[in-house]
């Protein structure tokens, strides 16, 4: 009897798991060729953003891919993904890299997350940093570089990350920091905006560190040879 009560437990929690595979998986499909009105992070964000100010609302505003300058393209591809038009959506180098870093510090530090996973848990999950948390990433990651194409997944990424505190996507960036277009971008702001990637909301309109100054630079020397989709 206690065996049934086992099998059915683990029947029904296969079948759970198994549906919300399919929703992520149908999901991702639709914004193969649909733009997502939002994200999981952006809906957290502004939700506790309405803690404090009920009235607030997030700076975003999507933009063609062709109206994103190839600057930030490259930029971005320079600073978070080398390998973006490589891989299927895991580089297992710098995971085991970041893996090595983590078990030094006893923590974890480092993901060494592609695009692609960046993108996978912006889309549907938190930010925590729990095993369960991440092997649904990596199904979700499967499942869009299965299912978009990788120009397709540098234009959503471009264009739901955060670029500051609420806001999100290239042309909020553009505009916040530098009151101009996302399609106008320079090579240095480019470089600088791909610099506060790991870190946006530590960086305000006009605000120079030099760090970021650093990051920047690195990022601008490496951009010549960004492949970009």
């Amino acid at each position: 009897m206690m065996g049934r009560a086992i099998r059915g437990a683990l029947l029904l929690a296969l079948a759970l798991f198994t549906l919300i595979q399919l929703w992520f998986c149908v999901q991702v499909w639709y914004w193969s060729d649909h733009n997502p009105a939002s994200t999981a992070f952006m809906d957290a964000r502004l939700e506790r953003m309405r803690e404090q100010n009920p009235a607030a609302v997030l700076q975003h505003h999507w933009v063609a891919y062709n109206r994103i300058s190839p600057n930030l393209k490259r930029a971005i591809i320079a600073a978070e993904d080398a390998k973006f038009l490589d891989h299927e959506g895991f580089d297992w180098e710098s995971i085991a890299k970041a893996s090595e870093k983590n078990l030094k510090k006893g923590r974890i530090v480092s993901g060494g997350s592609t695009i692609s996973q960046q993108l996978a848990k912006n889309l549907f999950l938190s930010g925590e940093r729990t095993w369960w948390r991440k092997a649904q990433e990596g199904l979700i990651t499967v499942m869009i570089e299965s299912l978009m194409s990788k120009r397709r997944i540098l234009d959503i990424y471009l264009n739901v990350i955060e670029w500051g505190d609420g806001v999100f996507g290239a042309e909020a960036a553009a505009r916040y920091h530098f009151g101009t277009v996302a399609a106008a971008l320079s090579a240095e702001q480019a470089a600088q905006l791909a610099a506060m990637v790991p870190s946006p909301r530590r960086y305000r309109a006009g605000t120079d560190t030099p760090y970021l100054q650093h990051r920047t630079e690195i990022i601008l020397s490496r951009m010549p040879g960004a492949a970009v989709p």
